[in-house]
Parts: C-alpha cells; sequence; structure tokens
C-alpha cells in the first residue's frame, strides 16, 4: 500500500514538472523570437535606439559598452585609439567565440555540470577546512616524529648530500683575516665564541651553526669553486679555503651524509611533522564524513529508493 502511494506521488511530481518545464519552454521561445526580431529589423537596440558601432554575424557591440573606457583627462586622439582597440578585440573574440560555438559539441559546450560539480567542490573544501581549522591538533611530540621516522626509515633515502659546516665569507681588507682563519676550525668555545662576534660586525655571509644539516648543493652556491665529484671531495677533505678577487671563503665541514644514505632524523624533522598533520587532517575530515552519514541514518534523513 505504501509502494502504491509512493508511486502515486511520483506520477503526480513528474506531471507537475513536465507542466513547469513546457510553460518554460514557451517562454524561451517567445523570448528568443524576439531577440531575432530586434536583431534582424535593425542596427539599432530598441530599449535605446542607439546605434551599432560592430556586428560579427548575429552580435552587435553597442556605443554604449565604450562609454566607460574614457577618463575625464584623456583627449580626443587617445579616445580614438582606445575605441579602435576595444572594437578591434572584441571582433576578434567574437569571431573566436562563434567559430568555437560552431565546432564544439553540445556536449562540449555544457558547463552547468562543471559549474555545479566545482560549486559543490568548493563548498565541501570550504567546509572541511574550517572543520580542520576548529579541531585539528597541530600539536607533535618528539615521541611521535621519532617512532614515525623508526618505522618508515626506507622512505628517507637521501636524494643528495648534506653536511654540516661552518661558513665565513669576508671581504679581503677586512681585519683580522688571520684570527678567522684559527677560529673557523676550532671546536673550543672561547674560539667560537670569538668567530661568531667577529662574523655579526665583519663578515659578508656567514653560518656557524655546525648542528643543523644543509644540503651540501646550496653551501657550494655560496662558494666561487667547482666540484666535479662531489661525493669524493667530502670523504677526503674537511676544511675548504679559497678566494675570489673580492672575499675569502672558510668552510669547515663538521658531517656529511653522501646521496642514498638514510637521511638523519633531525634532517627529516619537519617533513615528517607535516606528514603526521596531513595524516591527522585526513583521519579527522574521514571521521566528520562519516558522522555525518550515521547521524542522518539515525534520524531517517535519507532514502535510497530500489
Amino acid at each position: 500500500m505504501n509502494q502504491q502511494k509512493t508511486n502515486w506521488r511520483l506520477r503526480n511530481i513528474n506531471y507537475l514538472f513536465s507542466i513547469a518545464n513546457l510553460f518554460f519552454c514557451l517562454l524561451l521561445s517567445a523570448y528568443c523570437l524576439l531577440v531575432v526580431c530586434s536583431s534582424c529589423g535593425s542596427k539599432f537596440s530598441q530599449k535605446q535606439n542607439e546605434k551599432a558601432v560592430a556586428r560579427v554575424g548575429d552580435a552587435y557591440l553597442y556605443s554604449s559598452v565604450l562609454k566607460d573606457l574614457f577618463s575625464k583627462d584623456m583627449d580626443k586622439k587617445d579616445s580614438a585609439e582606445v575605441v579602435r582597440k576595444y572594437i578591434n578585440n572584441w571582433v576578434r573574440e567574437t569571431l573566436l567565440l562563434q567559430q568555437a560555438e560552431k565546432n564544439l559539441t553540445d556536449e562540449k559546450k555544457d558547463f552547468e555540470k562543471r559549474v555545479e560539480d566545482y560549486r559543490k567542490s568548493l563548498i565541501t573544501y570550504e567546509y572541511e577546512s574550517e572543520l580542520v581549522k576548529q579541531k585539528l591538533d597541530t600539536l607533535v611530540s618528539d615521541e611521535e616524529i621519532q617512532k614515525y621516522y623508526e618505522e618508515n626509515k626506507s622512505n628517507f633515502e637521501l636524494k643528495d648530500n648534506i653536511i654540516k659546516v661552518v661558513y665565513v665569507k669576508v671581504r679581503k681588507n677586512a681585519p683580522k683575516v688571520d684570527k678567522v682563519k684559527e677560529w673557523y676550525r676550532s671546536d673550543v668555545q672561547k674560539d667560537k665564541d670569538a668567530l661568531a662576534n667577529y662574523c655579526y660586525q665583519y663578515a659578508e655571509n656567514f653560518f656557524l651553526d655546525d648542528n643543523t644539516w644543509l644540503l651540501f648543493e646550496d653551501v657550494l652556491k655560496e662558494i666561487p669553486m667547482k666540484l666535479y665529484d662531489k661525493e669524493a671531495f667530502l670523504q677526503n677533505n674537511r676544511h675548504l679555503e679559497t678566494q675570489d678577487s673580492a672575499h675569502y671563503y672558510f668552510v669547515d665541514i663538521k658531517g656529511f651524509m653522501t646521496k642514498n644514505s638514510i637521511s638523519p632524523l633531525s634532517f627529516e624533522k619537519t617533513n615528517i611533522h607535516s606528514i603526521l598533520l596531513n595524516k591527522r587532517k585526513v583521519e579527522l575530515i574521514k571521521q566528520m564524513r562519516e558522522d555525518i552519514y550515521n547521524e542522518a541514518l539515525k534520524t531517517k534523513s535519507f532514502e535510497v529508493y530500489e
């Protein structure tokens, strides 16, 4: 009995939609007829009685569009050039559009579905972004990072050589350059402090944090020197001193790892932090979608008809 009532309602709804569609088609046909008659009868618009300044096929460009192109301080010559360019561009764009209209299939010209799909995706994305902003726990502990690193070491193979380094670049006329040659190699804290104080006063560029891994390639960009076998150089050198016409360069390599070896945790920490946050984000969105579905199921907010 319930199924019969449902079928009866559906038939009535379909009947009403048929009438509405017929009425809409009649209105649309009348409107199209009016437009065609208007364009065929004259080069003047019925509403404003204004003259068209250009035509491409059945499309007209009217003078009212041009009035917004001018500024108050524009002279006649400039105004004429602006109008000429605008009309020329309009003609070209309209010709292209009409050519596309002729050659594209109706299916490819139907943008309504694509626009609607994009609209749905955009609304969903905005909602999910707000949810993540409000509810995502962004605190990632060192223990979580360590655990992920240990469980996924094979995913952290180095693609480039990395080094720990002390690097100083000074002008040749800087004072006490001979002391820099002593300090930059030293592991004595007093010498490290002296070098840091010197660099802040006189160095043009420097890097003194020898606990941080850097890409060897990035360091080489700062030095006027070409290396053809970087791995061999790292295996056989700990100090590098070179110069150009204006500067001295001092490099002390405190540690290195060559490409294809397993990247150290300290080098991957920021990357792992981002990976773990993204996993939480995915899980949060997945759980949110599941909760919405289960709540709707519980309250019978949707039906699936067979």
